[in-house]
């Protein structure tokens, strides 16, 4: 899974609304499309962005496509900021630490 892909797939506020929306189940283009205020051709182009980072997956029905979550795809997010956390967490307790000594007496 490339990270680097996922988080620009997830930069922008419409690719993570459809993320969220599917979350609740899948729907096809037209369903997921009616929130937004773009284009059509502008909307697939999210989902093309989706799809390409491996957060969704679509299938064809007759003239139907339908969109799915992939919940897996949000893993490599997922793990980089666990990562993060864990580095973060560790510095903030080692300030927390030097905070918390006493202050050497002045001569």
């Amino acid at each position: 899974m490339n990270t680097d892909a996922v988080f620009h797939a997830l930069s922008h506020p419409t690719r993570r609304a459809v993320v969220a929306q599917l979350g609740r189940g899948a729907a096809s283009v037209g369903e997921l499309a009616v929130p937004f205020e773009v284009s059509l051709p502008t909307f697939c182009s999210h989902l093309r962005v989706l799809e390409g980072a491996g957060l969704v997956r679509s299938a064809k029905s007759g003239r139907v496509r339908t969109y799915t979550l992939v919940p897996d795809g949000l893993r490599a997010a997922e793990g980089w900021l666990a990562e993060q956390r864990t580095h973060w967490t560790a510095r903030l307790d080692q300030l927390d630490e030097f905070l918390s000594q006493p202050e050497p007496e002045s001569p």
